[in-house]
Parts: C-alpha cells; sequence; structure tokens
C-alpha cells in the first residue's frame, strides 16, 4: 500500500462484492423520540412483484496518491446473477480501462480469497493482462495483493457497504429495484452503468 501510493502513476484499489437487498433490513442505531422508537417493518415479497429480491454488485474502492482534491472514490458495477469468475475479469477490464483514461500504469489491487478472485480462468486472465501490457506498452499493469484468509474487516471497503446499506435503507415500504439503484449510486456519487452479466450462448 505505501509502495502504490508513493508512485503518482499507479492507484491503489479495494476490490469486493456485496448483494443489495430489497427485503432485509440493516442493524443500525437511531435518533428518536422518547418512546418512539424508530421501527423497521420487515418486508416481504408480494407474490405480484416480478423484480428479483436482491441484486449484486462489484466494488472498487480507489484512492489516489497526493490526490489534490478528491482522494477516494468508488466505482461500482451492477450484476446480473451473482460474482463468478467471468463476470469479474470483466470488471477488472472495465476498472484497467478507467484508470488508463485517469493516466495510470499500474493498479495494485487488494481483495480477498473468494473462488471467483483465485479461480484459474481469473488468474489466467491477470496473468495474459499483465503480458501483454508488457509487450505492447500499453494499458494498466494489474498487482494482485490477496488479504491474509478469513480477515475481511481489513479490507477498508467494507465498512463503506454498510454505512450505504443503512443510509439508503427504506423503514416502511419495498424499493422498487430502480429506487434501489438510484439510492445506491447516489451514496456513492457514481453513475449507473450498464450491469455485467455473461452472453448467452448461440445454440
Amino acid at each position: 500500500m505505501r509502495l502504490a501510493l508513493s508512485h503518482q502513476d499507479w492507484v491503489l484499489g479495494f476490490e469486493d462484492e456485496t448483494w443489495w437487498s430489497r427485503f432485509e433490513q440493516p442493524k443500525l442505531y437511531a435518533w428518536a423520540q422518547e418512546n418512539q422508537p424508530l421501527r423497521l417493518i420487515e418486508q416481504v415479497k408480494a407474490s405480484t412483484d416480478p423484480e428479483a429480491k436482491a441484486l449484486a454488485c462489484y466494488g472498487l474502492l480507489v484512492r489516489f496518491p497526493n490526490a489534490q482534491s478528491e482522494a477516494e472514490q468508488v466505482w461500482l458495477r451492477f450484476v446480473d446473477g451473482r460474482p463468478v469468475s467471468a463476470l469479474t475479469t470483466a470488471f477488472l477490464d472495465w476498472v484497467c480501462d478507467k484508470a488508463q483514461r485517469l493516466g495510470k500504469r499500474v493498479l495494485a489491487l487488494v481483495w480477498d480469497n473468494a473462488s471467483w478472485h483465485n479461480s484459474q480462468a481469473v488468474r489466467n486472465w491477470v496473468r495474459q493482462h499483465n503480458r501483454h501490457v508488457k509487450h505492447s506498452g500499453q494499458g494498466i499493469r494489474l498487482l494482485i495483493c490477496p488479504l491474509p484468509v478469513k480477515s475481511p474487516w481489513l479490507n477498508p471497503i467494507e465498512p463503506k457497504w454498510l454505512h450505504a446499506k443503512r443510509r439508503i435503507l427504506e423503514p416502511d415500504r419495498t424499493l422498487s429495484m430502480s429506487d434501489l439503484i438510484e439510492r445506491i449510486c447516489a451514496t456513492f456519487g457514481c453513475t449507473h452503468e450498464a450491469h455485467l452479466s455473461i452472453p448467452e450462448k448461440v445454440s
């Protein structure tokens, strides 16, 4: 981390995935009038509700070295489905492109030991990506920095998820998927990008 933040053309990123539920209420503390506590009503999916119960997303907490203005950003991509290797590499490709457009040369990527991070497909993709960057002289080199096993609290994006889920909650009604996405993006100050999805095979 110190090495990444000591180079102007490097960027430090903390990656993680999470699920945003339309029904599950997070634990929280809140000020309330005496004898009038805030009640979070448990939501139940109606049989006529066509939308999914929850939405998965990839996130990258980005820290810039010696930034003069915004020293930290969160980059998000929602997922149609759940995190898998193919979506992980698509997300990596996207963040590398964003970092390159910012004039960076290396992305030091810190993440946990999820199966879709350690898969052979993802390791091969990173290796081929770095080889292409080295030979072509174009693009962002990925420096993978795995966290210790079973130590998610060492990833500073984790509390970002927790505070965001508390911030976007609706105490007495169910949010639509579009409302949920709008609140998430507003919380992190990011735009709603096209969802990551695995292309359907053509038979």
